[in-house]
């Protein structure tokens, strides 16, 4: 088995190497048989890659221990799913998932575009070929799976297996890496086109229009990838909190943040021709990111939960990402007039101007990350010292960049092309300028202090009133045609213009969202030490620790307590946090118990015994409005969702040019 996976990278790096070179010749030499030869190759790798793939997976569920990277992730007792999951626990097998997802991206690039963009497309899979090459290096000479564990000359196998990290045998753990990576390398196609594009001085903006949708789910998978990984650190961690600001975190972040950038202003280059050469540097800067989060969480320069194990990969991974730069900035220099906008920027009160407003600011939120993330970094080189920056700093700069962009969301959508006049201005924004002001006034009135919870309490009612207004007045312009109820009528509404509408839906998510971040502004906290009998209250709830159990299973030890929960002296339940001990890796993790409610949530954690083994340790805190997060979350995919969808064709009915005629009908897509 080991033989079959190492010939299969290995024959798969041969062929992503020819296909690199004929598909790069084949379109430079106008030689159509070396592009036919190079997407046959890359149907070829995608199968060879996959056989290697099985074989890994295999080895996981089949407790195969003389393969070392089974005995490092894996071991017999650990559920089928966590087995198929090690896949990308380690170093080796996550870098064998990046190549295999890019192999099938490529594959479907080539079949979707076989009779379509014939002067860009050898371009196209140069640009995938050589990724896959980058990475299939990697998986043959530098971080292979199929190393075997060995005594002298003679392999051999380890009795057991050192298992997964037990943070990871959580559900979310099995969804939330291969999702992320879903967005990490599905990044790489919308990046092929448009390099290609201006390799082959391509005119027009095909290359947007063919990677629309790809940019978009990738997008889409990126926003799963890391909402999946907060819901995790949520419900695993033990410390009640979603995002920390970790290095690695902000490398799953980064991307998106450009990615969101791009997604809006390549609306201005199809609508008016403008930014081009802004949209290049956003899709550069989108893929560069993506590798560059690989290469942090590979490389040992940041310290993280969530980082592997120091290794020399990090080199490759710097020399891969000077290519990369050298290569778009040197392009992108050499076509600037090619790239050069078709018209100019007529108002700032317009929504050309939103744009590129909101584009500026998620830049400055991206640069703000990405220079506290390596701050430590660069401090180290420079002065010799680590001077860490923590998530105070991340949260002053950032706080302010997403309120503002939050702003934006509400009003750039409702801002005309070209200019907006100032009775637009009124119709649209004083009824719901007006609203966030009364609410601002009624939090204050109640005692609300907090000023950034005020502001973004305000800005949420704002942009879910002007949202409500679109779908609205939309509505009942077509309920007034049609004769529907006002609910079909919108609906009917998001069917004619999915772009749009699925885009207000997103908005609405975003929301959502703000409004569960808001609430962190009110968090409780308290760690008491009790026993069995005992009492305490945080906030509104009164607890009693009504029992304490131990007990074992084959892959952990684990101590469970079962805590009585009521609220204004009625009950409301039973809360049962547990603290596991896994055998094979010697690890300890929690198992939070949350008590999940739309106004706030009630979490337990059970972090361990006291010292004297009498008393449970528990640490309870209380989150207002945190599971806004988790709807927001699930608007923004629905609203996604919506805009992948065509709009729909809607068949009107002609006036006939003469009497007896016979009548006309013509198509229009809304």
């Amino acid at each position: 088995m080991e033989n079959l996976g190492s010939v299969s990278i290995l024959l798969a790096l041969c062929l992503a190497v020819y296909a690199f070179l004929a598909s790069l010749v084949g379109g430079w030499r106008q030689k159509p048989f070396l592009v036919v030869s190079a997407r046959r190759a890359v149907y070829s790798l995608c199968f060879l890659i996959t056989v290697a793939s099985g074989v890994v997976i295999y080895a996981l569920i089949a407790s195969d221990f003389r393969f070392a990277y089974a005995a490092a992730n894996s071991n017999r007792d650990m559920p089928l799913l966590y087995k198929f999951a090690a896949w990308w626990a380690g170093q080796e097998g996550s870098l064998l998932l990046w190549s295999w997802l890019l192999a099938c991206y490529a594959a479907v690039v080539v079949f979707t575009n076989q009779t379509k963009h014939r002067r860009i497309m050898p371009y196209v899979i140069a640009t995938l070929m050589a990724t896959q090459v980058f990475f299939l290096l990697l998986n043959v000479f530098v971080a292979s799976p199929f190393r075997m564990l060995a005594v002298g000359r003679e392999i051999t196998s380890a009795a057991d297996g050192n298992g997964l990290n037990p943070l990871l045998q959580y559900w979310a753990m099995a969804i939330h890496p291969p999702t992320l990576y879903l967005g990490y390398v599905g990044f790489a196609v919308p990046f092929a086109f448009a390099l290609a594009s201006v390799i082959a001085r391509e005119p027009g903006d095909a290359w947007i229009k063919t990677t629309r949708r790809w940019t978009l789910i990738t997008w889409l998978f990126q926003s799963i990838g890391i909402l999946l990984g907060a819901g995790w650190a949520y419900a695993v961690l033990g410390w009640g909190g979603y995002w920390g600001w970790d290095p690695v975190e902000n490398a799953s972040l980064l991307p998106w943040i450009t990615a969101t950038a791009l997604l809006h202003s390549v609306m201005m280059q199809e609508r008016k021709g403008m930014m081009k050469v802004w949209n290049m540097v956003l899709v550069s800067a989108t893929f560069w990111l993506c590798i560059f989060g690989t290469f942090l969480t590979r490389s040992g320069v940041v310290s993280s939960v969530h980082a592997f194990a120091q290794s020399p990969i990090g080199m490759w991974f710097a020399i891969y990402l000077a290519i990369i730069a050298a290569v778009c900035i040197y392009l992108i220099v050499d076509r600037l007039g090619y790239l050069k906008s078709e018209a100019r920027l007529e108002s700032i009160v317009s929504r050309e101007s939103s744009f590129l407003f909101n584009n500026l600011i998620l830049l400055a939120s991206c640069f703000a990350v990405l220079w506290g993330t390596l701050f430590p970094v660069i401090s180290e080189a420079v002065t010799g010292e680590k001077i860490s920056v923590g998530a105070p700093f991340f949260n002053r700069v950032n706080i302010p960049i997403g309120l503002f962009l939050l702003f934006l969301t509400g009003v750039g959508p409702l801002f005309a092309w070209r200019r907006t006049s100032l009775g637009s201005l009124k119709r649209n924004f004083l009824w719901p300028g007006a609203g966030a002001l009364v609410l601002v006034a009624g939090l204050l009135a109640m005692g609300v202090r907090h000023f950034y919870a005020l502001i973004c309490f305000g800005l949420c009612l704002f942009v879910a009133w002007t949202v409500a207004l679109e779908f609205y007045r939309g509505g009942r312009a077509i309920r007034a045609r049609t004769g529907q109820n006002l609910l079909a009528a919108m609906v009917e509404l998001t069917g004619r213009n999915t772009r749009r509408y699925g885009g207000y839906t997103v908005h609405m998510g975003i929301v959502l969202m703000f409004v569960g971040f808001a609430g962190a502004a009110f968090n409780l906290n308290r760690t008491i030490e009790a026993k069995l009998g005992d009492s305490f209250t945080i906030g509104r709830y009164q607890l009693k620790v009504r029992e304490l159990r131990q007990g074992d299973t084959p892959n952990y030890s684990w101590d469970h307590a079962v805590i009585e929960v009521s609220t204004g002296g009625h009950a409301a339940g039973t809360l049962e946090p547990e603290r596991r001990f896994y055998l094979a890796s010697q690890q300890g993790t929690s198992e939070v118990a949350i008590r999940r409610r739309l106004n706030e949530d009630l979490y337990l954690n059970f972090a361990g015994m006291s010292d004297d083994g009498s008393r449970a340790v528990i640490q309870a805190y209380v989150f207002p409005l945190v599971s806004w997060i988790w709807v927001g979350f699930y608007v923004l995919v629905m609203g996604t969702l919506i805009c992948l969808v065509p709009s729909k064709v809607r068949v009107t009915r002609a006036r006939p040019e003469r009497p007896g005629k016979a009548e006309d009908y013509a198509t229009v897509a809304q």
